[in-house]
């Protein structure tokens, strides 16, 4: 019993995730991009190639680990490839006016990622297995039990189901917001991309390195907030639904 509680807590590491998808290939595309003597000194294509390569590796020996793919893993690997298929595009170009549209496509890209995970919130709110209850919703949290109990005594199972759906879509919208600002970011970073520099691949991977860094800034602290604003505002609706003071709706810590 005690290895399977190992196996779930290696599973959901969420250091491992940061240093791995995030850290390590901003390191990379930051420091590895440069043409030069050092051993360090990839060049861009090769500092690309490998920035890509270590979240790739690390979502498959999980699947292979686990024998299942967590989906926040999945959209991760779906964004890390689309940024391998447009640095491709960017790459084989040697027309200085294929890469004005670096900023565009990238932005596009970034934008992509939080609406599908904030889709799955909404696609998956009326299945059996609502990704708002493996979040926020979940046995860890609340006390279930003695929630649907007080529930179903007091009659108000459809205003429960209610209260589920509205906070799922507040959810869903603080993915929509990290998408424009994901958007904006990529403006930002890559709008003052010079495509006829010498060393403009060196360039546009020190500006993907700052997007991907900041873009876990830009998405987890959206989340966060909302999520704090929305485990609040459950809390306060489960106790008029229930009639339970806080302590009994939350699980004793």
């Amino acid at each position: 019993m005690p290895e399977n509680k190992t196996t779930a807590g290696q599973q959901d590491n969420p250091l491992a995730n940061i240093i791995l998808n995030v850290l390590a290939p901003v390191l990379v595309l930051s420091y590895c991009s440069k043409d030069g003597n050092s051993l360090w000194h990839l060049g861009p294509h090769k500092a690309m190639m490998l920035a890509l390569a270590i979240p790739i590796a690390y979502g498959i020996w999980h699947f292979i680990q686990h024998k299942k793919l967590n989906i926040f893993s999945g959209v991760g690997i779906g964004n890390v490839l689309l940024t391998g298929i447009i640095s491709i595009y960017l790459y084989s170009s040697e027309e200085p006016g294929v890469r004005q549209n670096a900023p565009l496509l990238f932005g596009i890209k970034e934008a992509i990622q939080p609406l599908i995970l904030g889709s799955l919130f909404l696609l998956t709110a009326k299945s059996a297995s609502p990704l708002f209850n493996t979040f926020i919703y979940n046995e860890g949290i609340f006390d279930q039990s003695r929630i649907n109990k007080a529930v179903k005594k007091n009659g108000k199972v459809e205003e429960l189901a209610q209260l589920l759906w509205s906070s799922t879509k507040l959810f869903f919208g603080s993915f929509c917001l990290s998408a424009v600002m994901n958007l904006c970011l990529a403006y930002y970073f890559l709008g003052d991309l010079d495509p006829a520099a010498e060393n403009w691949k060196e360039l546009y991977n020190s500006d993907v390195a700052k997007i991907t860094g900041w873009g876990f800034v830009v998405i987890g602290v959206p989340l966060l907030a909302v999520g704090g604003f929305i485990l609040a505002r459950m809390v306060k609706g489960l106790k008029n639904l229930t009639g339970l003071e806080t302590e009994k709706i939350l699980q004793a810590r």
